[in-house]
């Protein structure tokens, strides 16, 4: 889906929202340091920038330097992709602290991590990789978000996962055991549209009911990406790469979701083959222009 309208929205004040750190219920995208000199030339109006805090555990440098520069001008959000939430083994405390300098150091308006483990062991895998649903895999990861909110002395947010085969020893439904988790710790949904429709083809489960089934008021914010096709095996296997435009499914299932909770600080993610600034920023106008057309056709619905 392309598109050359702009959203009309009221225009925030963009020093004092990046004082303040709150992410707005607007259109973000992920920085990447390529795209930096155009960002900090133009200044484009966006309503905010996500990171992987891993790609900043460090003291100083470059990265840092142009981070700063952001975080003056826009809202910040960082997005943990190690801290190994699901793991059977405890979490690691370096991490943490080197999370929370992070967090310290920028005031970013949201913290965020996946369900999924990547350590086991004290061997680190490249890889988000997924656990069985049951209740002892509940009690672990309610008992890791708590120690990482303790931490961090701060609210997180969970974010569902890609699935791509049915693992043995489920016996809690996904939106089900995501509702849980905010319920028993306090802690808010990231919820990755992209990830329910591919899971959806890939297992087999209905990605309208998915979206249909979230509590609104623990979504704290919403990640749109694109994803590709591999037709290597038996049945064609989606998966979630990051590395194209959204595609028109995923696109429909995000105007169900935000004509029923509202509006939503958006994400639209882009991490391999990543395109020009102006195809990302497009992309991001997109979100935000649907996002307060089906807010818009909502409303009308319910006059």
């Amino acid at each position: 889906m392309t598109t050359t309208d702009h959203p009309q929205h009221s225009h925030l004040d963009r020093s004092a929202t990046a004082a303040d750190g709150a992410v707005p219920a607007r259109a973000g995208v992920g920085f990447k340091t390529m795209h930096a000199a155009e960002i900090l030339d133009t200044q484009p109006d966006l309503g905010w920038f996500e990171v992987h805090p891993e790609n900043y555990m460090v003291a100083g440098g470059p990265r840092h330097a142009l981070l700063t520069q952001i975080r003056e001008r826009y809202p910040l959000s960082l997005h943990g992709v190690a801290l190994s939430l699901a793991g059977a083994d405890p979490l690691d405390t370096d991490h943490l602290v080197a999370l929370k300098r992070l967090v310290d150091r920028y005031e970013p308006g949201l913290v965020s991590e996946h369900l999924a483990w990547s350590a086991h062991g004290g061997h680190y895998f490249a890889d988000l990789l997924p656990i069985p649903l049951s209740e002892e895999a509940l009690d672990r990861v309610c008992e890791n978000v708590d120690v990482t909110q303790s931490v961090l002395g701060r609210r997180i947010l969970v974010e569902n996962p890609s699935n791509y085969i049915l693992l043995p020893g489920n016996t809690i439904p996904e939106p089900e055991f995501l509702t849980a988790v905010a319920q028993r710790t306090g802690c808010g949904l990231l919820l990755d549209v992209n990830n329910i429709y591919v899971s959806a083809r890939n297992v087999g489960y209905d990605a309208a009911a998915y979206v249909g089934a979230i509590d609104a008021d623990v979504i704290g914010e919403v990640h749109l990406a694109g994803h590709k096709v591999d037709d290597a095996g038996p049945q064609p296997l989606l998966v979630d790469d990051h590395g194209a435009t959204v595609c028109d499914p995923v696109w429909d299932l995000y105007r169900r979701l935000i004509a029923r909770v509202g509006p939503k600080p958006t994400l639209v993610e882009w991490d391999t083959n990543v395109p020009a600034w102006q195809v990302l920023y497009g992309e991001a106008r997109t979100a935000e222009r649907l996002m307060h057309q089906s807010v818009r056709q909502a409303e009308l619905a319910s006059a």
